[in-house]
């Protein structure tokens, strides 16, 4: 029988899966209209934004309790926001620059494997033998969605995504660190909004002259001259507020308060059900094919995902959410 707080992690682990899957999709209607960095220091900056009401709530509730933040904790964040979304994110999309889209997307939902190893080695979390088991059908379902006997992708392409999958694992762990003093809402509100400032000035940096010719020069074009207001119709609007207060605000904190009532292995799941429902939705609202060899990784993924859960839905909680 499930405890509270892991009914509770389970249904946020439901929720950010479900706005995740469905990012690639809603971003395939704008991306002919926005800068991809434009979309990515706007989502994750008016994705702060939803979330600092919240932020300051929770943060009121703690003064409380005497913990108050210090300027040591707002170095934390910006250190957070410097790797998850300033490094992370422009190395995954240089990785799109360089590999198919729906290939990236697959590689770095493969995260969860870095997660595993760097919550052991940093937040001491165990692991067990379902968890390794888990991993290794994931893996297989990966290969087989990814079909590399026919795929075609550049080796530049796969290192910068697993660059930026495993600084993404980093930022995870880390911010679930912090999550144990102020919680989720904070850890995400506050991490976006520094590392969207910081890519906001590195997206000012590419006006300058020098800057903009160095990027052109070397085939850098989408992170020349970035605009910051034009590209927005009203009929991209609601697909626009999707993304950024959706799945950026949302979906975010909702992934990082199932860390708080799980554990970072855990809700790392996002990851393993991401490649599973993504293709389906992307079936049902844009009607493309999903080919045999994704159906089977699709399965693989399944049988890993429930290898990790089926044990905590089986039994009763032992001392660690896990």
């Amino acid at each position: 029988m499930l405890s509270v707080n892991q009914k509770q992690g389970y249904f946020y682990i439901a929720v950010t899966t479900v706005f995740f899957s469905l990012m690639e999709i809603v971003l395939k209607f704008i991306g002919g209209d926005l800068n991809p960095v434009q979309v990515t220091f706007s989502r994750f900056f008016f994705g702060g934004l939803v979330l600092l009401p919240f932020a300051f709530n929770s943060l009121r509730r703690l003064e409380k309790e005497q913990i108050r933040m210090e300027a040591a904790d707002l170095r934390y964040f910006a250190f957070l926001g410097l790797i998850g979304i300033v490094i992370s994110m422009m190395l995954y999309q240089m990785a799109t620059l360089h590999a198919n889209a729906s290939v990236v997307a697959v590689l770095f939902s493969s995260n969860p494997l870095f997660v595993l190893v760097l919550a052991y080695l940093i937040l001491h979390e165990p692991i067990y033998m379902r968890n390794v088991i888990a991993l290794l059908l994931d893996i297989v379902g990966i290969i087989f969605i990814i079909d590399p006997f026919h795929m075609d992708i550049e080796p530049l392409g796969v290192v910068l995504t697993l660059s930026a999958t495993l600084l993404f694992a980093f930022y995870t762990v880390l911010g679930k660190r912090k999550c144990y003093k102020f919680g989720g809402v904070v850890v995400t509100c506050f991490g976006f909004l520094f590392g969207s400032v910081e890519l906001i000035l590195l997206a000012a940096a590419g006006h300058l002259p020098a800057v903009a010719d160095f990027l052109l020069a070397h085939g850098l074009q989408n992170f020349a001259y970035i605009p910051f207001f034009t590209g927005y119709t009203l009929q991209n609007l609601p697909m626009v507020l999707f993304v950024y207060i959706g799945v950026t605000g949302l979906g975010f904190a909702a992934y990082f308060i199932a860390m708080e009532k799980t554990s970072a292995n855990t809700a790392a799941l996002v990851f393993f059900f991401k490649p599973v429902l993504a293709p389906i939705l992307a079936f049902l609202i844009l009607h493309e094919y999903i080919p045999v060899h994704m159906i089977l990784g699709i399965v693989f993924i399944l049988c890993g995902s429930l290898t990790n859960i089926l044990p905590g839905l089986l039994h009763k909680p032992s001392v660690h959410a896990d």
